[in-house]
């Protein structure tokens, strides 16, 4: 077993697990949630936990044989990798990413279509996407719904009935409704309470449900692919009164896993696992590689032949002096000063269906 790292990336930060190559489905060894800075990129937030988790392995004098980080747009990647530096990790399309743990779990059909339903705290994100090759059938953004949005509406309600919180207790609540249907809560200023219960909130939220089932089902129609089931992701969809909301509505078989929050995390975890063993995380591939013709035979003379045979004397006398280098001990790396070695990229293949 080997320890490695999965972080999914985002507008609201970042998350982190620590966990052993095999177990990205269990608890994990550690790990850790960073809210992004105000006016910081998302890679700040990415490499505070990438840090936090190798401190947390070096207590625990283990290292980190892998990293992988999940990004939902190239914006993000760019400025991870970027940032990187000496850092060695793979950046993965998160959609690719959730794909692989959802299929590590049991939890994906084995045939037709999924819906990737990824409700996170900017905005929600849709990709529907074949389960047998894992190409995307299509993909939207909307910034309509999201977790900050939620917020902002459970303030406003409280703020009518007297209590006036900041976002980060009203955050508290809102994640609160989701395990309780009923929380009372109060003014740390005034000493107002009220009580809002899980319908309060339902009904806040329902005008942004019913947008995001409108939305579902222009992408559907554009395909022309009926899903097999509806993945429901991040943090928003713990409350069971979206859950419901969302199955009645779209009438779709619905695909959960307890912490939907972390399920692109431990999909990271598993692309981060192939690392020791391979350069580059490939995608499927949808054609055959064309066969290639063996160069037909040209007279050499003689004095392209003495040329040639200096050349590859010189060359040889080089790849000597590497192989020579190469066999220099060298020191291993410490923490705080990782070996330069590339990085990997690896991207969710495209859809087979689009012309070239």
């Amino acid at each position: 077993m080997v320890l490695v790292l999965g972080v999914s990336a985002g507008a609201g930060g970042a998350r982190a697990m620590l966990t052993h190559s095999d177990q990205p489905h269990l608890p994990p060894i550690d790990r850790c949630t960073v809210a992004r800075r105000v006016g910081a990129g998302v890679e700040e937030a990415v490499f505070e936990a990438i840090d936090l988790m190798r401190r947390s392995a070096d207590r625990r004098d283990e290292f980190i044989t892998g990293i992988a980080v999940t990004c939902r747009c190239a914006l993000h990647a760019d400025a991870i990798r970027a940032e990187a530096g000496r850092s060695r990790l793979t950046i993965v399309d998160e959609p690719l990413a959730q794909l692989r743990y959802l299929r590590f779990s049991g939890q994906l059909p084995d045939e037709g279509a999924v819906l990737l339903y990824d409700l996170g705290a900017a905005g929600l994100t849709l990709t529907e996407a074949d389960c047998r090759t894992d190409a995307i059938l299509a993909a939207r953004y909307s910034t309509v719904l999201g977790g900050d949005a939620h917020d902002t509406l459970l303030r406003w309600h409280l703020a009518h009935g007297g209590v006036t919180i900041d976002k980060t207790t009203s955050r508290t609540y809102k994640e609160a409704l989701s395990a309780t249907p009923v929380l009372a809560v109060g003014d740390p200023a005034t000493g107002t309470r009220m009580v809002v219960t899980r319908s309060d909130f339902g009904e806040l939220v329902a005008a942004g449900i019913h947008h995001s089932v409108s939305y579902v089902r222009q992408l559907l129609e554009e395909t022309g692919v009926a899903p097999q089931g509806l993945a429901l992701l991040g943090g928003c969809t713990r409350n069971p009164g979206i859950r419901d909301a969302l199955a009645q509505l779209l009438d779709l078989p619905v695909i959960y896993d307890p912490e939907p929050e972390f399920v692109s995390a431990r999909g990271a975890v598993l692309m981060a696992t192939q690392l020791p063993s391979a350069r580059r995380v490939r995608g499927v591939r949808f054609s055959a590689m064309p066969a290639l013709r063996p160069p037909k035979a040209t007279p050499v003379s003689r004095r392209k032949l003495v040329a040639a045979l200096a050349v590859t004397a010189t060359l040889g006398a080089t790849v000597v002096g590497l192989l020579a280098a190469d066999h220099e001990p060298t020191r291993p790396a410490t923490h705080g000063n990782t070996v330069p070695t590339p990085m990997e990229i690896a991207r969710t293949p495209p859809n087979p269906l689009t012309p070239k």
